[in-house]
């Protein structure tokens, strides 16, 4: 064919397909998603592959939180997601004798009746060689002022090591509860057997008080029961009146306002500190635009991820077995008897084979993880039989076309009259076979990676099912777990049916509408 003919075929094909609106639409969301499974790495990290299997990556972002847009529907708000980097926070630096140290000021608005799940400070590195020499990290936030309480401001953190790249959840640190404990005696919500005395230094006031604590069994209750981050964002007081105990920790009210909190991080003065990486996370009860899973990590990163599985595991898939299809049915036609009989045996013995449970000794065979190229293998091994047996058909009504037949009086090679005369003439289904089998392709992924067949190193859809399946996120209701992944399944396979159907209706002339 001439290069002027085929720019003319496929002017008249693009005419053609252009009034398809449902091939538009879909070719239009194909684009988009194309364009996204480009842009994954610049729109998130190029590391999320990686991070996606660790979870000290997400240990920042809560567990099981549903999306932050849900605020919308339900009456009490829960705090979202928050994080400061070190160009959020005013940061000095002033020399005490031997020592460094770095204030960072930073405030927080609590608009929510839910307040945060925890506060997390992690990224700070340093040049300390010895584990004495690591950062002493002291933290204390300035709540808004409450009528009838004596102290506002509360210490957090006291001088807590902080090694290179560790992690400070406030909400699992004991020490935490012992302060807030320490703060709520200073306020006289409640008394000791023994009186701590103010010349004591803070960590032996923190030792006497624990002591008193654990020997009491009613407070001792209360200790264990309390939800930190619901005191520090709670209220102390009733109009001007003091609450008890038991009112803070079993029915904690949020306080609302500008709370201001200060970190203060102490070194040698030989000791560098690297703050590039220095966040600080008040963890939310909710979290971006889908979620996350029960590691912390973003259902809508996953999503974002999974598209590039998806579209390559499924256009690959669909093209390798509907070419491989194409040419042994055309082959079978044309070469007719024993050898046609034989490959119609074998093609029948493949389509009797119970897939699953073949696929699932094929994953036991590759070490119980099948990775990208082994799942398109397996994929295609069980997936070209269907269009042989088209093709088959097709290709017998072309072989005695006049044509054809003219071409093998003139002593065409059987090679020659199969890829010039006999499969140009099924190109058109091709095309449609190539669009419809993509939607079966992405099925068959997400059957097994939902079973734990496939490797971990890809992010799926079936994937995120399989977690969402293990964390039982549809009888603790965490639909935003399955929902999105399962959607997405489904609209992908929407988009390809919609150009497969089209293309089909635009290239077979029996389907063309006048």
């Amino acid at each position: 064919m001439r290069w002027v003919d085929f720019k003319d075929s496929v002017k008249r094909f693009w005419e053609d397909f252009k009034h398809q609106k449902s091939g538009m639409f879909g070719l239009f969301f194909l684009i988009v998603l194309i364009v996204l499974a480009i842009a994954a790495p610049y729109i998130t990290s190029p590391n999320i592959p990686k991070e996606w299997q660790t979870g000290t990556a997400w240990v920042t972002n809560p567990k099981n939180a549903p999306p932050a847009w849900e605020n919308y529907f339900v009456s009490e708000k829960r705090a979202s997601q928050v994080e400061y980097t070190i160009d959020d926070l005013h940061l000095s630096k002033t020399q005490n004798g031997s020592y460094t140290v770095y204030t960072m000021t930073f405030t927080y608005d609590m608009r929510y009746d839910i307040p945060p799940k925890d506060i997390v400070i992690t990224g700070l590195n340093s040049t300390a060689k010895r584990p004495q020499d690591n950062p002493l990290v002291t933290m204390y936030v300035e709540r808004p002022k409450e009528n009838g309480l004596k102290y506002n401001s509360l210490m957090l953190l006291y001088n807590v090591q902080l090694p290179s790249s560790g992690v400070v959840q406030l909400a699992y640190t004991q020490e935490v509860k012992s302060l807030i404990f320490y703060w709520l005696y200073e306020n006289g919500i409640f008394t000791l057997p023994m009186q701590l005395p103010d010349s004591l230094p803070m960590d032996m006031k923190m030792m006497y008080l624990t002591q008193q604590v654990q020997m009491n069994s009613t407070l001792y209750g209360y200790y264990q029961s309390m939800d930190p981050m619901k005191v520090i964002f709670g209220k102390m007081t009733d109009n001007g009146k003091l609450r008890t105990l038991d009112q803070i920790v079993n029915s904690p009210e949020a306080l609302q306002g500008t709370y201001k909190f200060t970190i203060v991080v102490t070194v040698p003065s030989d000791v560098q500190v690297d703050f590039s990486n220095f966040k600080v996370a008040l963890v939310g009860r909710t979290y971006g635009l889908l979620g996350t899973d029960q590691y912390g990590r973003p259902i809508a990163v996953g999503l974002l991820w999974g598209i590039r599985v998806a579209l390559a595991i499924g256009i690959a898939v669909s093209v390798s077995t509907v070419l491989i299809g194409i040419l042994v049915g055309v082959t079978s036609a044309y070469l007719g008897g024993w050898a046609d009989e034989a490959i119609q045996r074998f093609t029948e013995f493949m389509m009797t084979l119970p897939v699953l449970p073949m696929l699932i000794l094929l994953s036991l065979y590759f070490g119980g993880k099948i990775n990208l190229k082994q799942l398109v293998f397996i994929l295609v091994l069980f997936g070209w039989m269907g269009t042989t047996k088209v093709a088959r058909s097709m290709a017998l009504q072309i072989k005695e076309q006049t044509y054809v037949e003219a071409a093998r009086a003139l002593g065409a090679s059987t090679g020659r009259i199969v890829f010039k005369h006999i499969v140009p003439q099924l190109l058109p289904y091709a095309f449609a076979s190539i669009a419809l089998s993509v939607p079966g392709a992405i099925l068959s992924e997400a059957g097994l990676s939902f079973l734990g067949l496939t490797s971990n190193n890809m992010i799926t859809w079936g994937q995120m099912l399989n977690a969402a399946n293990a964390n039982g996120a549809t009888l603790n209701g965490y639909w935003w777990q399955v929902i999105p992944p399962g959607l997405a399944i489904a609209f992908v396979g929407l988009i390809f049916v919609l150009i497969g159907v089209s293309l089909d209706t635009v290239l077979n002339p029996r389907l063309k509408r006048a």
